[in-house]
């Protein structure tokens, strides 16, 4: 063997010790992609609606809306593609339990009872009961009520409960939110208590109405129902924990954020209440431990 061929042979493995070091030095320095989490569709998240705004719909087959947006952060960072599926609110609950939608959103309260039938996400933000009314007043109790005209929908959860308030003035029933609403600014009632980002939303579009919505104050001990502050959240098929996880995980990130909080306001939710949990959190002791903090936009409404 001549010197030149040993010699070669050196080289050759200094570029091979060389080569492989470099490999190792990139794999460090490169952080390893995280695959997207399992879904029913590889790489795609379905996601289920009911096309109410201003929570969510659909637009150019993209989601649309407060909560609609939100859900499309998560969705983007976790590198899935949304697939909308727009259906009524009892078939999304009905497809979310049977396992035909990964997901589904719009408003949608925290309950015990659905906790039993799929994975509910840490809250987007929150909502209690409030009073829709002229801008010239501020009724914001049950005392309030004395002798008013209230105005709300059929077939709500509250409406046995709000025709016992003491000394309520009428009860008048509507078969849409926007029957009650024309009421409302014609003067034919006094109050009305609809879903409170369909009012916040309505007095951004339409400044000219004069109307505006305050939080009620809880009578837990009178009034459970009409008292109660619900977390709002995602609801995912309870076999894809993983999913339910990496979305809580993001969920925290926008939070820390203020993403939410910008997100809302650009559909006229502003107020603080939005970000404000209830104390005690309902959830905790449920389907979240001891240990779980509910998550607050305090500092994020001190910069906004």
């Amino acid at each position: 063997m001549n010197a030149s061929m040993v010699g070669g042979g050196a080289a050759w493995r200094a570029r091979m010790v060389l080569g492989a070091a470099s490999a190792l030095l990139l794999a460090f320095a490169v952080p390893a992609a995280h695959a997207a989490p399992k879904t029913l569709e590889p790489g795609v998240l379905n996601v289920g609606l009911n096309g109410d705004m201003p929570m969510t719909s659909v637009k150019d087959d993209k989601l649309i809306g407060a909560d609609g947006e939100i859900m499309t952060l998560v969705a983007e960072r976790l590198g899935l593609k949304v697939k909308t599926n727009l259906m009524e609110w009892s078939a999304l609950i009905q497809s979310t339990k049977q396992g035909k939608l990964d997901v589904m959103h719009g408003a949608m309260g925290w309950i015990k009872p659905r906790t039993e039938i799929m994975l509910l996400s840490d809250p987007v933000y929150y909502f209690g009961t409030t009073l829709a009314q002229k801008k010239a007043t501020n009724y914001s109790t049950f005392a309030d009520m004395k002798g008013k005209k209230v105005g709300t929908v059929t077939g709500f959860t509250l409406v046995p409960e709000l025709k016992t308030v003491d000394g309520i003035g009428e009860v008048k029933l509507y078969d849409t939110s926007d029957g009650a609403l024309q009421d409302l600014i014609a003067g034919r009632v006094d109050i009305v208590i609809l879903d409170p980002p369909l009012i916040d939303y309505a007095a951004l579009q339409h400044p000219e109405w004069g109307i505006h919505q305050v939080e009620l104050k809880p009578d837990m001990a009178k009034y459970p129902i009409m008292s109660t502050k619900y977390n709002v959240i995602f609801g995912v098929n309870k076999d894809e924990k993983e999913l339910a996880d990496a979305m809580n995980a993001e969920i925290r990130k926008i939070w820390a954020n203020c993403e939410n909080v910008k997100i809302m306001a650009k559909y006229g939710m502003q107020d603080a209440s939005w970000f404000t949990p209830p104390d005690p959190n309902p959830r905790v002791g449920v389907d979240r431990d001891a240990s779980w903090k509910s998550p607050t936009g305090a500092s994020c409404l001190k910069t906004n």
